[in-house]
């Protein structure tokens, strides 16, 4: 990321979205590679009430890209 400011789109909710993808080309003839940010709660509290969000770094990369309902089981 190189400190741009972009606009965010808002989902049908209100919400930001809760994964980022951000591609970042490769360069020299390395691949190209997905940068995966989460969203998190700004500040402490009860998650579900909160109206502050920000984006953390997932190392591990994990693009599941699958729908997930509230009910399903947690990803392990």
């Amino acid at each position: 990321m190189d400190g741009r400011v972009l606009p965010v789109l808002l989902g049908p909710t209100g919400h930001p979205p809760k994964v980022y993808r951000i591609p970042v080309p490769g360069t020299d003839g390395e691949p190209d590679t997905v940068l995966v940010y989460r969203r998190v709660p700004a500040a402490p509290g009860k998650v579900r009430l909160t109206h502050r969000w920000k984006y953390e770094y997932d190392p591990s990369g994990r693009d599941d890209g699958k729908l997930r309902w509230p009910w399903s089981k947690p990803r392990g």
